[in-house]
């Protein structure tokens, strides 16, 4: 299905005035997003795991409430607690991600649509946004569902909390902010790898690899953990308790804007490679 709608979009492309290059190529990459299977099943995996594991262990903290030590009790995070399903979550939203451009190359479809679209640039920045806005309102809705859910299993403990108190608004949207900028991180490397397997190791590796790697190294060095892409983001997902991590973190919007940065440099090192590389 893929295959025959991208010529036929890109032909018409050839004959309309070039402002309208931009929108066509949108709704090009829109058609081609939504007519994949493996997006509706990585974006349900990651509806699945933000909602259905943070319900899980929701019920599970309150079941065994009473064995809960003081000072865990103490430095407990609902808000973050009931997206701990983000966890999961990221990982399909990183391979979607990855899949958005490596499954043209796997296919060979690129040279249609490089063909049909001489200008490169232009494909990514349609690919980008049209992934991204889609994963934005996605994972947010995930968000605020699971949100939902989990405060009312913590509420039977008198543990919950809501959205008007502060920073849990921000880090709800943050969560979902957070999985947005992950899938064009992805994306970026995908463009660079251009291979499924290997960008999504490339993937896994910046994400949950390099910060285990990090935290061996000599405490002298601590500092250069939050700066690292995923301990940047997540720093907008915590709702303020510190107590309950090890992990030293950048003020919530600061380390959201290091994360960007991360993500925009891969990004731009993707159109360079892009623009450069034969298709």
């Amino acid at each position: 299905m893929v295959v025959t709608q991208v010529p036929l979009v890109g032909a018409s492309l050839r004959i309309k005035p070039s402002g309208r290059i931009f929108p066509d190529l949108m709704h090009s990459e829109w058609t081609k997003l939504r007519t994949v299977r493996s997006s509706y099943w990585t974006l349900f995996a990651a509806v699945a795991a933000m909602v259905g594991l943070s319900a899980i262990l929701c019920a599970i903290y309150v079941a065994q409430y009473a064995h809960v030590s003081a000072a865990n009790k103490a430095t407990f995070d609902p808000a973050s607690f009931s997206l701990t399903g983000s966890f999961l979550a990221q990982l399909a939203i990183g391979v979607l991600g990855v899949l958005v451009i490596t499954n043209e190359y796997g296919s060979g479809m690129i040279r249609a649509t490089f063909a049909a679209v001489p200008q490169r640039l232009s494909v990514l920045a349609a690919k980008a946004t049209v992934f991204a806005g889609v994963t934005l309102v996605v994972t947010t809705a995930a968000c605020f569902i699971a949100f939902i859910l989990g405060q009312s299993i913590l509420s039977s403990k008198g543990v919950g909390t809501s959205l008007g108190a502060p920073n849990v608004l921000r880090t709800v949207i943050g969560t979902g902010l957070y999985l947005a900028v992950l899938g064009l991180l992805a994306l970026g490397l995908g463009t660079v790898i251009r291979k499924t397997a290997g960008a999504i190791a490339a993937v896994f590796g910046l994400i949950l690899v390099l910060p285990t790697i990090a935290s061996l190294l000599p405490s002298s060095m601590n500092a250069i953990q939050k700066y690292l892409p995923s301990n940047a983001g997540q720093a907008l997902i915590n709702s303020g308790h510190h107590g309950s991590t090890t992990v030293p973190q950048l003020a919530p919007w600061v380390g959201f804007g290091v994360f960007s940065l991360w993500a925009a440099a891969i990004l731009v090192i993707a159109g360079v490679m892009l623009v450069r590389r034969d298709a």
